[in-house]
């Protein structure tokens, strides 16, 4: 009942219609950007997406950090940045912030009342000294047009957006790094005078030049300091950072250095750490149909952690699925793959935990409903669908298939999403057959079917370059998307060539099973199918071709796509949806990226467009219903 990671492998046959090569440029790289932001970073004059081009390379950084890590919380911006890395980041920041483009003049409407001009010139130029609240001019400079390294200017922006975040800053779900100016001065504000500082901002003239130098007051106007020192990099995302390692006695360096890497190998911190906080510290929330269940803090920590814990008793919970005080543990907690590490592997796991730094973080209770809250109910769910169990080594086969199966079936327990579920969320069917990811509902496909995932007729070294790199090779076409990003980002792209390779033999080597009995594609209506085609042309034809071709490196094709015509088209729905990157990778650094339409195309609309896509250029998907879209939009 791990519903977490689910790959989609956009792997394709490339159309008769070739095209050339996409432009090698970071404009071209990032056009998930600029499809909502507008060309060149200028957002829409009436658009709530604001210009980023020209802003301080550090302040575009920090809030790129900032959705990617959890303290900015929008939910398609947090989607696209999740799989890159802070390197890539600072490059998309350097890159919007050298475009000097003009600004244009604010959008003509009805004067403001005198009143609302008035109070909100005031408190931006000079604040209210009886209530101690500094001016905005005092950080974003004389000119209002932001001040290096780190302050943004404040001209330029639609009220809306405006009036938004600071909104954002006065309810604290908006946050900065410590100290966190920001939230003092808006929450200061009254949303009467939020609204006129936003009126009487967004129809002021931007000057020119636009970024006049300007330096930084000799001491800040307010009590909680000033922006922090981001000429230097500033740690944030634990996926770039090594954790501290620590010798604890009995373990050996040795045994903690191996338990690090099978942390990685098993993606512990995926599902052990929240977004932006601590490594393993726990409180990440894991939504299942019966409820949600946190994860625990895996930290040192003698209170809330493992520090009470011997590795007996870990070991007892990873073979077993039994907490240090004897409850069954939740199969959320991939137990029933991972009874299968070894007892060495499983001492090398809790030596590396144990070297962590300490977390003074207290565990979740879970929120699950009756009875599934109950250890009665546990222990029947247990004896009806977990044994404790192995991998036995087959002698007729070779050294790589066996550690693959390890890998595989154990460590990376890849079968918690790769198989269908039945009503108490056990697997069922085929292992690694493939099936819906519940409350996320991405479809893991089927890694033994050669119409959805099997890799059976690729070559080794290609499957272990799509593993690594989270792209596949250019005869194949394409990339991982959606939740699988978090398995390259964290585990896969850090494994050993040797370990690669031998996930790739033994994914080569599944049987094939037959394919899923697909009912006949049902044709599209007249009126649906001249629409989906027309905002083809509109909306995807410059990325993917007037005939699905694609274009390489960039953009896979979509005529001959598995991943357009598998059975479900869930996959096809959130990509579209929530646009996205691949993983950024040391063999990938720069992913090309895609916008989200979520916000563009209506749900009839992005029906008609995916049914023309599953049926043009000799492709044979059914028809998405606007019912579909809608469900999946809405995460039911």
């Amino acid at each position: 009942m791990k519903f977490l990671l689910a790959p989609v492998l956009l792997a394709a046959v490339f159309s008769a219609h070739a095209a050339p090569p996409v432009p090698d440029t970071i404009a071209q790289r990032l056009q998930a950007c600029t499809g909502c932001h507008g060309k060149e970073g200028r957002a829409a004059r009436d658009g709530y997406y604001p210009r980023i081009a020209g802003k301080p390379a550090d302040y575009l950084y920090h809030q790129l950090q900032g959705f990617r890590d959890g303290r900015r919380q929008y939910a398609l911006m947090t989607g696209l940045l999740d799989p890159l890395s802070d390197a890539y980041l600072r490059e998309i920041a350097a890159y919007f912030s050298s475009l000097d483009l003009p600004y244009s003049p604010p959008a003509p409407g009805p004067a403001l009342p005198a009143e609302v001009a008035r109070r909100g010139e005031s408190l931006t130029r000079d604040g209210d000294p009886a209530r101690k609240l500094p001016a905005c001019a005092q950080c974003h400079g004389s000119a209002l047009t932001g001040v290096a390294p780190a302050i943004p200017g404040l001209l330029g922006l639609p009220r809306d957006y405006l009036v938004a975040q600071l909104g954002a800053w006065r309810t604290g779900t908006r946050h900065a790094l410590a100290p966190d100016c920001m939230a003092q001065v808006a929450q200061a504000l009254t949303a009467d005078e939020v609204s006129s500082i936003a009126q009487w901002l967004a129809v002021q003239p931007v000057p020119e030049p636009a970024h006049p130098a300007s330096t930084l007051p000799a001491a800040l106007p307010i009590a909680c300091g000033g922006v922090p020192d981001v000429t230097k990099a500033v740690p944030l995302n634990f996926r770039d950072e090594a954790p501290l390692l620590a010798d604890a006695a009995p373990f050996t360096a040795q045994q903690v250095a191996r338990g690090e890497y099978l942390a990685r190998a098993g993606n512990c911190a995926g599902c052990h750490t929240e977004r932006g906080g601590v490594p393993y510290a726990g409180g990440r929330g894991i939504a299942t149909p019966f409820g949600t269940v946190f994860a625990p803090n895996l930290t040192p920590h003698a209170q809330h952690g493992l520090g009470g814990w011997t590795s007996a008793l870990f070991w007892r919970a990873m073979h077993n699925g039994r907490s240090a005080d004897g409850r069954l543990l939740y199969p959320v907690f991939p137990y029933t793959e991972l009874t299968r590490v070894t007892r060495e592997d499983s001492d090398a796991l809790f030596a590396y935990l144990r070297s962590l730094p300490a977390a003074d973080k207290p565990n979740r209770p879970h929120a699950l409903s009756f009875p599934y809250d109950t250890q009665a109910a546990l222990a029947v769910w247990r004896a009806a669908f977990f044994r404790p169990g192995s991998v036995a080594p087959v002698e007729t086969r070779s050294a790589a298939w066996n550690r693959g199966a390890y890998l595989v079936e154990g460590l990376g327990h890849c079968n918690a999403c790769h198989s269908s579920r039945n009503a108490l969320g056990a697997s069922s069917g085929i292992a690694l057959g493939g099936g819906l990811i519940p409350i996320q509902n991405w479809y893991a496909p089927s890694l033994n079917d050669a119409d959805e995932a099997g890799v059976a007729d690729w070559a080794l070294p290609q499957i272990v370059t799509l593993l690594q790199s989270g792209v596949a090779d250019r005869s194949r076409g394409g990339s991982v998307t959606g939740p699988m990003v978090e398995v390259v980002t964290g585990s896969l792209q850090h494994l050993s060539a040797d370990d690669l390779l031998a996930m790739a033999t033994y994914l080569k080597a599944l049987p094939p099973h037959d394919a899923k009995t697909r009912p006949a594609a049902a044709p599209i209506s007249a009126a649906a199918k001249e629409q989906g085609d027309r905002l083809y042309r509109q909306h995807c034809a410059d990325c993917h071709g007037e005939h699905g071709e694609g274009a390489a490196p960039a953009y896979p094709p979509l005529a001959g796509n598995r991943a357009v015509t598998m059975a479900s088209a869930a996959n096809l729905v959130h990509i579209v949806l929530e646009g996205g990157f691949a993983p950024s990778t040391p063999a990938n650094p720069r992913p090309y990226g895609m916008p989200p339409f979520a916000t563009v195309l209506s749900d009839a609309e992005l029906a008609s467009v995916l049914s023309h896509v599953r049926s043009a250029w000799g492709n044979g998907g059914q028809e998405v219903s606007p019912l579909d879209v809608a469900r999946l939009r809405s995460g039911r």
